[in-house]
């Protein structure tokens, strides 16, 4: 399989990704859920999805659409589309799928994967974490994953206008 061959099999829709996880269930990988807009990925979110990578065999990532993004960002975001988030966050060595939703929290998208292990950032407290009643319920681990300090998306676009 050539590259780019790999990089676009990690690119799933939900029909698709129920099956690979089904077979990853099958085979007995701990599957690991995260989510978010990814809009300019930067050194805090490789730490990040390489440290959920770490908490189980496999990593699925939610991606929220264009249309999610403006209704959690506002009408400036995102700044690159969904296709292009899309391919940059299955390039990733860490993570083994990612997946659209364009609802505006990924809980039908848990439901569809059923994790073992939900990962969101340290801003939230596990029980408020989107999700957490079916992994709980399932026996899995919800997880939160301290970001490093000064990388943040609003952080980057904030210097890029003043620049």
């Amino acid at each position: 399989m050539t590259h780019i061959e790999l990089l676009n099999s990690k690119i799933h829709t939900w029909e698709t990704l129920k099956s690979q996880v089904a077979e990853w269930q099958k085979q007995g990988n701990k599957i690991v859920f995260s989510n978010g807009c990814f809009d300019l990925v930067h050194k805090g979110h490789i730490d990040y999805l390489n440290r959920a990578a770490d908490l189980g065999d496999v990593l699925v990532m939610g991606l929220n659409t264009d249309a999610s993004v403006s209704k959690l960002k506002g009408p400036h975001r995102p700044i690159q589309d969904e296709q292009s988030r899309l391919t940059i966050i299955a390039a990733l060595q860490c993570v083994n799928a990612v997946v659209l939703f364009d609802e505006e929290t990924p809980y039908e998208l848990i439901k569809l994967v059923q994790p073992d292990v939900l990962v969101k950032g340290s801003d939230y407290k596990p029980e408020n974490i989107v999700g957490y009643d079916i992994v709980i319920a399932k026996g899995g681990q919800v997880k939160t994953i301290d970001y490093l300090p000064g990388f943040s998306t609003s952080g980057i676009e904030k210097r890029i206008k003043e620049a």
